[in-house]
């Protein structure tokens, strides 16, 4: 069983653009916010370090720590009181995952998008110190967002392990073998369109996840804006890439990120004129008000 407690290498090696952010949380926060994304890490390469189906294993991992008060990961929920059933909710997604995935709708990417990390954005809310629940959709729109900013920079990578994550009502019957085959025009187009709307989707969700940045006291809120601003850099930069596709995955540079940075810091000092009405484009999820 790895190590979860205060492990910033884990943020730091695997989640830059909120390692980034994190620099502007208070340390204590900084810590929380590690370990969970150090729990959130050590199932995604449970689920992502084999070859093979392991989703028994998955499941297993889980059902130990929610049957044991004693389990370190256990005792982490407790203290931050979280509930267990959203990191089940992960966990769904990520057996998910095991198989070969196909999504077919707008719907259903969604509720992918929900489970790897909208969930996450709920578990973070105590760690951030929010206790308002009407932040609750905000949280969940803003890890929605990020995972589609993932799956617009990953469509190659994701293609070469027979994962397919763009709908399939917006690229019809395209294989995980055509994505691989990057210089078929069809391909292109393809992807080239459903690059579009899923930047163009996720603009929308982190426009409902800053809406809610309201309710996050103002010592963390920084940091998570600043995190979330560089995240979504990342699809502006595939957006002024104007959607090409090719096998190197979209990243950005220390420049790119302080220069987000430096433009997002005057912006901060006006989200509740900036960011006002909440979008509703989507279902409320089962464990989305525990």
């Amino acid at each position: 069983m790895k190590e979860f407690h205060n492990n910033l290498n884990s943020l730091r090696t695997h989640g830059k653009s909120f390692y980034w952010g994190s620099f502007f949380l208070p340390n204590q926060n900084k810590l929380a916010a590690a370990e969970l994304y150090s729990i959130c890490r050590y199932f995604d390469d449970l689920a992502d370090d084999s070859e093979n189906d392991v989703s028994e294993e998955i499941k297993k991992e889980y059902n130990e720590i929610i049957s044991n008060d004693s389990h370190e990961i256990n005792k982490f929920f407790k203290k931050h009181d979280i509930n267990l059933s959203i990191l089940g909710d992960l966990v769904n997604g990520l057996i998910k995952d095991q198989a070969s995935v196909r999504i077919n709708t707008k719907i259903e990417l969604i509720e992918y998008s929900y489970k790897v990390a909208g969930t996450v954005g709920l578990m973070m809310l105590p760690i951030i110190l929010v206790d308002n629940p009407n932040a609750r959709k905000h949280a969940i729109d803003l890890g929605i967002a990020m995972q589609l900013t993932n799956i617009a920079r990953d469509v190659y990578e994701d293609a070469r392990m027979d994962r397919v994550y763009l709908p399939k009502e917006w690229v019809g019957e395209t294989s995980a073998e055509n994505l691989k085959d990057i210089n078929n025009i069809r391909t292109q187009n393809n992807v080239k369109n459903a690059l579009k709307k899923i930047i163009k989707l996720s603009e929308i969700f982190y426009k409902n996840g800053f809406v809610g940045l309201k309710y996050i006291p103002f010592k963390t809120r920084l940091g998570i804006y600043i995190a979330a601003q560089v995240y979504k850099g990342i699809g502006d930069k595939i957006k002024n890439n104007e959607y090409r596709y090719n096998s190197r995955r979209v990243f950005l540079s220390h420049y790119n990120k302080l220069l987000i940075t430096l433009i997002s810091l005057p912006k901060f000092l006006l989200i509740k004129y900036i960011y006002k009405d909440y979008s509703k484009i989507r279902d409320t999820f089962k464990n989305e008000n525990l």
